[in-house]
């Protein structure tokens, strides 16, 4: 499958990569990080999927014009505000799915698939003519306090039994050359079988292979957070949010010994004579 994804922010583009590698292991990505670029990059390929990660920045009527220079091309719109005005308007231009950034990871792969084929996903009461009438908070044992906590599950579907040794020795910092003394195997057929488990976890490397092996992916997806819960940014030029110095008046003094009153110090070994006094020499 061939994904576009659509975000000024690349940490935030590498991030929509990783939930579409649950889709396809094999999928293949074309990147756009405005409008303009996004409409060359449709021109030129033919995607099966648009994904936009939509900002507060974005205006309704940009996304009125591409959509309608490419009206075969599906799209699903990440977004922070899913209040059913913004909802309508980008379902009423021919997006086939609005997905609150909010929701767990796996649901969002989940309405990305049902975009892929030809459904529409919008969430629950976004639609609503009117806002539903105010319930009464009734208090309510939830079932954490009574289920123990599910494990975290591991993505190892596919991986062979020594594939799974090899995964393990990778998670714990072993080479090549260690996992194949230790599995009793060739270093060349550990390299085999690390290339066919990147294949089929979609990790370009090995600390990337070892977090989705573990199900470690969700603390990657971070950067999609919303953005008033993201840290702060800094702005061109202004003073950062973080100071990298500290500011004057605040300099680390070492406590002083309880003998010493903080004084100035008597200088040691001055002669009392200078050398070399004419009044001296005459006195000789």
């Amino acid at each position: 499958m061939r994904f576009t994804v659509f975000n000024p922010e690349a940490e935030r583009r590498e991030g929509l990569k990783a939930l579409l590698r649950q889709i396809d292991r094999q999928a293949r990505f074309s990147e756009a990080h405005d409008w303009r670029h996004a409409d060359r990059t449709l021109r030129r390929l033919n995607p099966d999927l648009l994904v936009i990660d939509w900002e507060n920045g974005m205006r309704i009527a940009d996304a009125r014009a591409l959509f309608a220079a490419h009206p075969t091309v599906p799209v699903a719109v990440l977004i922070d505000d899913a209040s059913p005005s913004i909802v309508r308007a980008l379902i009423d231009e021919g997006a086939l799915g609005v997905i609150p950034r909010r929701m767990d990871h796996r649901l969002i792969v989940r309405a990305f698939e049902i975009v892929l084929l030809g459904g529409h996903y919008v969430p629950a009461g976004a639609l609503a003519l009117e806002s539903p009438p105010a319930v009464p908070e009734v208090p309510v044992r939830r079932r954490e306090a009574v289920l123990p906590r599910p494990r975290r599950m591991r993505l190892s579907n596919g991986l062979s039994p020594r594939q799974e040794q090899i995964m393990r020795c990778v998670h714990m910092g072993s080479t090549n050359k260690i996992i194949a003394r230790t599995l009793g195997i060739s270093e060349g057929t550990v390299k085999i079988h690390l290339a066919s488990i990147f294949q089929q976890l979609g990790a370009p490397n090995r600390a990337a292979a070892v977090a989705i092996y573990n199900g470690w992916l969700a603390a990657q997806l971070q950067v999609l957070r919303p953005e008033h819960e993201s840290a702060p940014r800094g702005v061109p030029g202004q003073h950062g949010v973080v100071p990298l110095r500290r500011p004057p008046g605040q300099r680390f003094r070492y406590p002083l010994p309880a003998n010493d009153g903080g004084g100035a110090l008597a200088a040691a070994a001055e002669p009392m004579i200078p050398f070399g006094d004419p009044a001296a020499e005459t006195g000789k």
